[in-house]
């Protein structure tokens, strides 16, 4: 029988590729045994997946927390000896507790479960047989911050099937220290079941806590498990049920057509607050040209269902689109300002910020050696998935010339070199490459970044272009770890000259946050390919922007004249906010801007004195690609520049508002309540032809309608700030 290979934690991986540097005096060392197992429905003898089993023990300092993929199975790595009691709850089954579960050094323990679904009338006996010991174990000790492992845990992807009969699964043990060779899992291992009921009890830590979840989630997402990340950010993280809760399905939207979209991990991150300037008249944040909140978005909606409101970047959703600025011949970056008073927000205007960088003819475009790193992993076996990936490909191909290399490297149950460094001219040789690709085992993302950085670095270009290119959906990572060392190998490749850019495939088992950051830290971009057309904007239309930088550490900062401005709002960017000091400091990394490529940034501001000539200054600080010290451009904010009605501001300036209200409306602001889908689909229309008739905003006005078919939630704010007497200056405080 084919061994099957749980997946292990992509982040968790990358923790690994990092140890070295994590490993302090804060970190903790730990045992390095394993609770595992299985658990079935004691009725069915089916296999349960979404089970949330709940470790503790006088030897921990904090329980742990582990969930059961599709088959059922779990996994509880990096424990010490000691005696364990189990806790396994899912909603609709009477919850378990198994006591007196001992763990000696570096040994396995499995413990498989049985649990009874709520009603079920007749009695079954709890099974006594003892706990099963793998003494096969690995012996290799690791030093893990403990915080961080409780908040891991492993996924598998919804398209994999349960086979007839049942089968026990585990992990490699190419994966020393975290993992069991399922080959040693004991045949007819037993199953404890429960006869008691604790309906008292939930699944996700309280009724409290499960109201507020589902007040944040789409209605046919329940909460799946909290895990606080290592800055302290508090997250949640959703899985949706096989069938929609019908008491749910009217609170927000309907279910998603075809297969549910689950196991998506996205992190919120607020939304700015209006400033007073008396307090503080500094605004200053990186610049950010990625996409993939909005593809990502249309896939939701055109699947018929809202997105999750965490998944939406409004700074994401406005740099989609082409405003027309024009491109400073003399310098990398131009700037463009024009404002208009706001249709949503009484008493305040919008000041659109443009800052367009210098093109970059084809022909100019530098030599490139593009390293692919593709997850071949069973969960990318989708048409949508590794087959669109392969299709991405083949249209690369076809836009790349001779001054280009491409190599490949894949990563499934372990990385390996599918084509060397090739030259572009050899498309035929680079297409069978591609064609032979395949899904195979499980993901180990760790060994498949290290093999591309390693084949980069040893081919690099010197004074060319040099990118890791990263193809995922991102499966298997239950919650993201910021620790620093993660990221500072990333970051020391991007030092060296080898950038990294991350592209995201797949609806279901997608990891946004992992995505994004490995982009943002790996000095490259992130986007999501939904379809053929986005690969082609990406890869064809806008290869030179996406692969050639022409600014780096781009920073962007407003100094609001206090006679001029009263209070003021930056829309979006909140993931990319810095401080004033930070903005004269080069050792702080910034985003980058591809040639040709634009960043567009709205405020929302209230005049105190309409008779003052400035808003501001606006200054823009940013690094030639090559490093070296900063440069500084600044520009008046002239009052001049606001228009004195929304509909004789420039038809592009509209479209940038069009789509950040669009996204606003989407994540639930508070400064959105008043614009109405009707309204915002008004607005759309103001653009007049022939703007609305390109095909990208026509496109975003059809997404706009589905938004206003689907979106049924209520106001959270309704009934404590009604929206004809909202506050226009201050949010009210939600109890």
């Amino acid at each position: 029988m084919t061994k099957r290979v749980l997946r292990c934690s992509l982040s968790l991986l990358l923790l690994l590729f990092a140890m070295p540097a994590l490993a302090g005096p804060d970190t903790v060392t730990l045992g390095n045994s394993v609770i595992t197992g299985t658990v079935i429905d004691a009725t069915t003898k089916r296999p349960l997946a979404s089970v949330v089993i709940t470790v503790t023990s006088t030897a921990l300092t904090e329980e742990q927390t582990a969930v059961t993929d599709s088959l059922g199975y779990y996994h509880v790595p990096g424990l010490p000896m000691g005696a364990f009691i189990l806790r396994f709850e899912k909603e609709g089954y009477k919850p378990h507790t198994r006591s007196e579960v001992s763990l000696v050094m570096n040994h396995t323990v499995w413990v498989n479960v049985g649990l009874l679904p709520v009603g079920v009338s007749k009695g079954m006996e709890a099974s006594a047989s003892a706990p099963t010991t793998d003494v096969g174990a690995s012996n290799m000790n690791a030093n893990v911050d403990q915080e961080l492992i409780k908040r891991i845990a492993a996924a598998r992807p919804a398209e994999e099937k349960v086979e007839s009969g049942y089968v026990l699964d585990g992990l490699s043990t190419r994966d020393p220290g975290f993992g069991v060779n399922p080959s040693t899992a004991p045949p007819g291992a037993p199953y404890a079941v429960s006869s008691r009921s604790n309906s008292s009890e939930s699944l996700a830590g309280g009724a409290a806590s499960s109201n507020s979840d589902r007040q944040r989630a789409p209605s046919w997402a329940l909460p799946y498990m909290h895990i606080f990340i290592a800055d302290g950010t508090p997250q949640t993280t959703y899985r949706s049920p096989e069938t929609p809760p019908p008491e749910l399905a009217s609170e927000r939207t309907v279910a998603p057509k075809g297969p549910p979209s689950f196991d998506m991990y996205f992190k919120g991150y607020g939304v700015n607050p209006t400033v007073d300037t008396e307090e503080e008249r500094f605004s200053t944040f990186s610049v950010d040209t990625d996409t993939a909140s909005y593809s990502l978005t249309r896939a939701y909606l055109e699947r018929g269902a809202l997105p999750d409101e965490q998944a939406v970047r409004v700074e994401e959703f406005v740099n989609t689109f082409d405003y027309g600025y024009t491109s400073a011949k003399d310098a990398p970056l131009s700037v463009n300002v024009e404002g208009f008073p706001s249709p949503a927000r009484k008493g305040y205007q919008v000041v659109q910020i443009g800052v367009k960088a210098r093109n970059v003819s084809r022909a100019q475009r530098k030599p490139s050696h593009l390293v692919f790193v593709i997850d071949v992993s069973s969960s990318m076996d989708l048409e949508s998935r590794l087959g669109l990936v392969k299709r991405s490909l083949r249209l690369l191909v076809d836009a790349l010339d001779e001054r280009d290399r491409v190599s490949l490297v894949v990563y499934g149950s372990e990385a390996r070199q599918v084509l060397p460094p090739t030259s572009a001219t050899q498309k035929a040789l680079i297409l069978t490459a591609i064609d032979t690709l395949q899904p195979e085992g499980s993901t180990h993302a760790q060994a498949g970044l290290e093999l591309g950085y390693a084949l980069a670095a040893k081919h690099l270009l010197e004074g060319g272009i040099n990118r890791v290119i990263l193809c995922s959906d991102g499966v298997a990572n239950n919650g993201i770890t910021q620790a620093d060392g993660i990221w500072e190998r990333v970051k020391e490749r991007a030092a060296a000259g080898i950038t990294l850019s991350a592209v995201g495939f797949g609806m279901g088992n997608y990891n946004d946050v992992l995505m994004e950051r490995l982009a943002q830290v790996g000095e490259g971009n992130y986007a999501y390919v939904d379809r053929l057309e986005e690969a082609r904007r990406i890869f064809v239309q806008n290869l030179t922007g996406t692969l050639q930088v022409v600014a780096k550490d781009v920073k962007l900062q407003v100094e609001f004249d206090r006679k001029a401005v009263s209070r003021y709002r930056l829309i979006g960017y909140e993931n990319r906010m810095l401080t004033r000091q930070q903005f004269n400091d080069d050792r702080v990394d910034a985003g980058e801007v591809g040639a040709g490529h634009a960043v567009t940034a709205l405020y929302e501001v209230k005049l105190r004195d309409p008779a003052q000539p400035s808003l501001g200054t606006l200054r823009i600080r940013y690094k030639a690609p090559e490093g070296g010290g900063s440069k500084l451009i600044e520009k008046a904010l002239l009052a001049s520049l606001l228009r004195p009605a929304y509909a004789q501001a420039a038809p592009p300036t509209r479209l940038s508002y069009v789509a950040a209200a669009f996204a606003e409306k989407l994540r639930g602001s508070y400064w959105a309540r008043p614009l109405t889908y009707d309204a915002l689909v008004s607005l759309w229309e103001e653009l007049g032809p022939p703007l609305k008739a390109r095909q990208d905003v026509a496109e975003l006005g059809e997404l706009i309608r589905q938004a206003r078919t689907l979106d049924r939630r209520e106001d959270r704010f309704e009934s404590i700030s009604p929206v004809r007497t909202m506050d226009a200056d201050r949010v009210p405080n939600l109890k």
